[in-house]
């Protein structure tokens, strides 16, 4: 292995990176530097998130820049604000000691105007974002004329982000002599399209395989009920004391429920996501960033470009659309050489995507175990004893108050005292666990088995069910003033636990509902024959059924109910409060347990 000298880092930028705690190349540095420090060496760079990446084209870039002449010389194109102000961070570092360097970073949600001030004054780098860059370019307050090195890093995320005509826009402004370095972590169709008309012969470096996940990561994942999966994240944030960590979610909704559930349950936690403002998501990753807050849950969008070391963990609540962005995810942590744990809890479902995961990152999953109340409750206590075990012990400072302390307690012996320190600290989630239920983790053998059986048996599931749901059809409509609510509440009054309930179709005489698979005989079985105001409901497999049908009058006549229909079984939508038999009172629900556990 080369040293960083061996590869021509010049002694300024030596110093700087030593003080750093830099000591040797890793692979994608070695093999970049020597190419951008030469003339006219396009490169095509495929590396995972945390490999190096920005050392690797910061450090020659940095190295031919003329001082003496205050005009853009490099530029570095990124997907977000984040990214950019972290990779100026870092080129600034690297540029400690080479006097007069400039550096500005160029985003959306700052002042335009304290930007074009101090492009004016001359800067030798400028680091930004495709629409901001364009916007500068526009006013023509920035000039590309004189730029020698371009990076697109994380271009895959800029094309997926929709900044495709904004970087050939800003493209066609650069000299055509000068090099040019495109690092990405995947190899979509766009980027290849972009080195044919802006590259010239460029050399392919690839660290690991095409698409490969960070070898450091360790990739596991739980299948759970749908119903289960926050208590399983809870589980999972339990089970590793020290967990700090980016939890995933699909949509801006659910990542502030999540964040909002686990801040009412005592976690450290907070939300990131495109409808907070500027100033909010600034003020979340700083709290994120100084280890304030412990778990971070945010969307994928607000997610790109996070730079920020040292995290053990990232949780997918659900897999992502896109299996490649799974490689996004999982490549926030591991970085530098250090290892982590990408967790994703999942649903029966989603085992087809896991298969395609495996075979992108070629690494194959791990099947967890979820760990059980008592598990948790050991890996709690020996974390407590491990903090008080390394606690610094400031003897000046508490000199004064140790001998009231001893008076205090001089009654107890040692055994007592810790006795009392761990109940102190842990009496609440021994509490919680010692009556919290076992979350079952699903065998998607047997449930594809049984799922299987049951539709070669019945054809139950019907033609407009999702896969993994059942279609039903229940005799009672709109007409009877049955609404959404009422229907999960009439389901889950029936039918013991909770059931989760997919789409829900009512009708005027009729309605048609759809409940998890695994849950269907129990569903009709619970639901058939129970009386409603002197109704039975009457509780069906909807194959075969003539969904047609007019929303105006009494519909099918297939589908009418026995009873008087003229008398609302569940009252207009003004006296839903009052004589509601299939819903349960207040007093019949479980209290709901405060605990951080």
């Amino acid at each position: 292995m080369k040293t960083f000298e061996e590869l021509g880092v010049a002694a300024p930028i030596l110093r700087a990176i030593q003080e750093m705690g830099y000591e040797s190349p890793m692979p994608v540095q070695e093999e970049v530097i020597p190419f951008l420090l030469g003339e006219d060496n396009d490169v095509i760079a495929l590396a995972q998130t945390g490999t190096g990446k920005t050392a690797a084209f910061g450090l020659p870039i940095l190295q031919k820049i003329d001082v003496n002449l205050y005009q853009p010389q490099a530029l570095v194109l990124c997907p977000t604000r984040e990214l950019c102000l972290q990779i100026a961070d870092d080129l600034n570092d690297y540029s400690k000691y080479i006097d007069g360097l400039k550096v500005l970073p160029v985003y959306g949600g700052s002042s335009i105007e304290s930007q074009i001030k101090t492009l004016k004054r001359g800067v030798h780098v400028v680091v930004a974002t495709p629409g901001r860059l364009l916007d500068l370019m526009n006013r023509k307050t920035v000039d590309l004329g004189m730029i020698k090195n371009v990076i697109l890093d994380e271009a895959d995320e800029m094309l997926n982000m929709g900044f495709t005509e904004s970087i050939n826009a800003i493209l066609a402004e650069v000299p055509p002599a000068r090099n040019m370095l495109l690092f990405s972590a995947t190899m979509p169709q766009g980027i290849a399209g972009i080195t044919r008309k802006y590259m010239k012969n460029p050399k392919e470096i690839v660290i690991g395989k095409k698409n490969e996940g960070n070898k450091n990561i360790k990739h596991v994942y739980y299948m759970v009920q749908a119903r289960d999966k926050y208590l399983a994240l809870k589980r999972i944030a339990d089970y590793y004391p020290n967990i700090y960590g980016i939890v995933f979610c699909r949509t801006r909704k659910e990542t502030q429920e999540i964040a909002d559930k686990l801040i009412q349950d005592g976690y450290n936690a907070d939300s990131l996501h495109g409808e907070l403002s500027q100033a909010q998501r600034d003020y979340v990753m700083q709290k994120f960033r100084v280890k304030n807050i412990q778990l971070l849950v945010a969307t994928d969008v607000a997610a790109r470009g996070l730079d920020v070391d040292d995290l053990t963990h990232v949780i997918n609540y659900g897999l992502p659309d896109e299996t490649e962005s799974y490689t996004h995810r999982s490549g926030r942590t591991g970085r530098a050489g250090k290892t982590g744990i990408s967790i994703s809890i999942c649903h029966v479902k989603e085992k087809g995507k896991i298969r395609q995961i495996e075979h992108i990152i070629n690494k194959q999953f791990e099947k967890g175990e979820m760990p059980t109340g008592k598990e948790i409750c050991e890996k709690q206590i020996f974390n407590l004893v491990d903090q008080i075990e390394k606690v610094k012990v400031d003897e000046d400072e508490i000199a004064a108050l140790l001998p009231s302390i001893f008076r205090k307690l001089e009654w107890l012996d040692k055994e007592d005292i810790i006795k009392r320190m761990v109940s102190l600290e842990l009496n609440r989630m021994i509490d919680y666990y010692k009556d919290a239920d076992e979350i079952q983790v699903v065998d998607e053998r047997s449930e594809r088995r049984n799922r299987d059986s049951g539709e070669r048996s019945s054809g139950r599931r019907g033609a407009n069910a999702e896969e993994g749901f059942v279609r039903f059809f229940l005799n009672f409509g709109k007409s009877d003033g049955l609404y959404p609510n009422q229907l999960i509440e009439l389901v889950n009054k029936c039918v013991p636990g909770k059931v989760r309930i997919g789409k829900i179709d009512l009708r005027d005489n009729f309605s048609f509902f759809e409940v998890e698979d695994s849950e269907a005989n129990l569903v009709m079985k619970k639901m058939n024959g129970y009386e409603l105001e002197g109704r039975r409901l009457s509780v069906e497999f909807a194959q075969g059924k003539k969904e047609g049908g007019s929303n105006r009058g009494g519909g099918s006549r297939e589908y009418k109910g026995s009873g008087n229909r003229n008398r609302s079984s569940f009252g207009p939508r003004s006296e839903r409060n009052k004589d509601k038999p299939w819903r349960r009172s207040t007093s019949d629900r479980p209290a709901r347990k405060k605990s951080r556990y």
